[in-house]
C-alpha cells in the first residue's frame, strides 16, 4: 500500500494520497491547500483516485478538494452526514460507525470519532493504518471548543476507541509526523491520565476570561502546548491551545 502526505507549512495540516500498488487505485483523504504533489504522484504512477475522503469540514482539511476534485474527472466526495451537510459540493457517499467502501482492492471503514467536529470520522484502511484527522495525534489529542465540536466526552470516548486498535495500527493524523496505537497508548499523556495511570494537576488558571482548573499541560504537534481545563464557573471540562491559558 502506498501512503503519501503533504503537509500545508502554515496550517501544518496534512493531506493523503492512498492506494493500492497493484491495482493503480486509491483515495485522497482529505485537503490542505497543497495538494499539488499528490496529483503529480497520481498522474505519474498511473493511479486512478476512485474517491475523496473528508474526516471533518474544517477549513485546514478541505481547502483545495474542489479544485482537485475537477482536476480527478470528479470522483465522489464521502463524509459522514454531518460533515455533508456543512460543504458546499454534494457527497455522494454517506458513511457512518461500521461503514464499508471499497476502492479497488483497498478496504475501508469509517470509524465514528466525534469530538472535535461532529462528523468527525476516522478511516481505517486495510487494517492497518488508520487516519485519524483531528482526533489523535502523536502525543497529543485534538481540541474540543473548535466550530462544530460535540465536546469533551465525545473527543475523549473516541480517542480511548482508537486505543482497542491493535497496538501495531499505523496512526496518520491531521497534523504533523505519523505515530503508531501502541507508541500513543504508552506515551501520550491524556490516555495515560484516561488509562488511570497518572493523576491530573489543579493549578487554577485563566482561560479567555473565567477561572479553570489545570488538568493537563502537554505537548502541541505545533511545538505549543494543549490543555485540558475544567471551568470553575460551569464545571465544563475541554481542551484547548496552551496559548488560551493565563496561568
Amino acid at each position: 500500500m502506498i501512503v503519501e502526505r503533504t503537509e500545508n507549512p502554515v496550517w501544518l495540516s496534512n493531506a493523503y494520497l492512498v492506494a493500492d500498488d497493484d491495482r493503480k487505485t486509491g483515495v485522497l483523504i482529505d485537503g490542505n491547500d497543497d495538494l499539488g504533489p499528490l496529483l503529480e504522484r497520481a498522474e505519474r504512477d498511473g493511479i486512478e483516485i476512485t474517491h475523496i475522503l473528508v474526516t471533518h469540514p474544517h477549513g485546514d482539511h478541505i481547502a483545495g478538494l474542489s479544485e482537485a476534485r475537477k482536476q480527478l474527472g470528479n470522483p465522489p466526495l464521502v463524509a459522514h452526514e454531518a460533515t455533508a451537510a456543512e460543504l458546499d459540493e454534494e457527497v455522494e457517499v454517506i458513511l457512518a460507525d461500521g461503514g464499508k467502501l471499497e476502492a479497488g482492492k483497498l478496504e475501508i471503514e469509517a470509524l465514528f470519532t466525534p469530538g472535535h467536529a461532529a462528523g468527525h470520522l476516522a478511516f481505517l484502511i486495510d487494517g492497518t493504518d488508520v487516519f485519524t484527522a483531528d482526533v489523535l495525534f502523536k502525543g497529543t489529542v485534538g481540541g474540543t471548543l473548535a466550530p462544530g465540536a460535540s465536546g469533551f466526552d465525545d473527543l475523549q470516548a473516541s480517542v480511548m476507541r482508537l486505543m482497542e486498535l491493535p497496538p501495531e495500527t499505523r496512526v496518520h493524523p491531521g497534523h504533523r509526523e505519523a505515530t503508531t496505537i501502541g507508541d500513543e497508548f504508552a506515551d501520550n499523556p491524556f490516555v495515560r491520565i484516561w488509562r488511570g495511570l497518572d493523576a491530573t494537576g489543579e493549578e487554577q488558571v485563566t482561560v479567555w476570561g473565567r477561572p479553570a482548573t489545570l488538568k493537563l499541560w502537554a505537548p502541541d504537534y505545533d511545538g505549543g502546548n494543549k490543555a485540558w481545563i475544567v471551568f470553575g464557573d460551569s464545571g465544563e471540562e475541554a481542551i484547548v491551545g496552551g496559548s488560551q491559558v493565563e496561568k
